[in-house]
């Protein structure tokens, strides 16, 4: 098995509280299977019975000692953040685990927990956007950014409400296994294959729905002609807008001006064709429409901070 598909442990520490879709995510998204080389456990304070919010309860076979095993653990959100503080073992647990090289990933109303740790303090954070006051007063040293779906510094990561768990955990799978593994796992769930972390956490007014369906169109157009050439013009003539128009509303559905998504969404298409072929640099250079090997090369170095022949090492074919 080659390094990017060892198999990596994931535990899902369940809170009072603890929200049911925030639960769910992680835990289905790195659920046990052939493609996938995670193994999930889902823990607790103690091993037994855990009162969720929304009418649910989760019994879990594990207790804080899974998070000692963990590779990566996941707080998901709960409820009254900003009122009830996670028992100190549960806080003391979070801390040595960090200590021992473990990533903590908070979802939603999750940061708090991660707050309590001091951990965030001096970093980067986000939670729901309802919360996000709440966090920047209880923990006036975290730097809260309310205006993005997530945020990643490295050793602890923060996402916002619940669907941005989503974006975090393909995120966070794509750093590990690669884009194709990650691609895989968003048809899966039926997600967009990725979102920016930087996007706003929900658009400031409402969008009517066809133009939504028109923009998605258009997307899914674009991402099936990667090889041609796609100007502003084109995307917004395909979604019969005026180009000011497209790229307005493009930015604020994901994050990323039109031109920037489709080097983006090029660049993930080499990345695939690194990960799941033989091709040479020069011709994948032609086939996602970047022409050649000297191009590809430079948008790859200063979007992915390395170079094609190194990505394709660290994520070999052989398993």
């Amino acid at each position: 098995m080659s390094s990017s598909r060892r198999l990596r442990r994931v535990a899902v520490l369940v809170l009072e509280g603890a929200k049911p879709l925030d639960v769910g995510i992680p835990a289905q998204v790195f659920t046990t299977r052939a493609s996938m080389p995670y193994e999930v456990r889902v823990c607790g304070a103690a091993p037994g019975l855990v009162t969720g919010g929304d009418g649910l309860a989760y019994h879990v076979a594990h207790g804080l000692d899974a998070l000692k095993w963990a590779d990566v653990v996941f707080v998901p959100g709960y409820r009254f953040p900003d009122r009830d503080d996670p028992p100190q073992t549960v806080v003391d647990a979070l801390i040595a685990a960090h200590d021992r090289g473990t990533r903590l990933a908070a979802i939603s109303t999750g940061a708090f927990a991660l707050a309590c740790t001091g951990l965030l303090d001096g970093k980067r954070a986000t939670t729901h956007w309802h919360y996000t006051r709440a966090l920047a007063q209880k923990h006036p040293l975290v730097q809260v950014d309310e205006n993005v779906l997530f945020v990643d510094e490295g050793s602890v990561l923060t996402s916002a409400g619940a669907a941005s768990g989503i974006d975090l955990c393909l995120h966070i799978l794509r750093g590990d296994l690669g884009v194709a593994a990650s691609n895989h796992a968003a048809r899966r769930l039926v997600a967009a294959p990725y979102r920016s972390g930087g996007q706003a956490q929900y658009v400031p007014r409402s969008v009517p729905e066809p133009l939504g369906e028109r923009f998605a169109a258009t997307r899914e157009w674009a991402l099936n002609r990667l090889g041609e050439s796609l100007s502003l013009e084109a995307l917004a003539q395909h979604a019969a807008v005026s180009p000011r128009t497209f790229s307005r509303r493009f930015a604020e559905d994901t994050g990323y001006t039109p031109m920037q998504w489709v080097m983006r969404a090029r660049i993930d298409l080499a990345r695939e064709l690194l990960e799941r072929s033989e091709r040479g640099v020069e011709q994948i250079a032609n086939d996602v429409g970047l022409g050649t090997g000297a191009n590809l090369r430079m948008h790859f170095q200063r979007i992915l901070g390395t170079t094609p022949s190194e990505y394709r090492r660290t994520f070999t074919r052989g398993e």
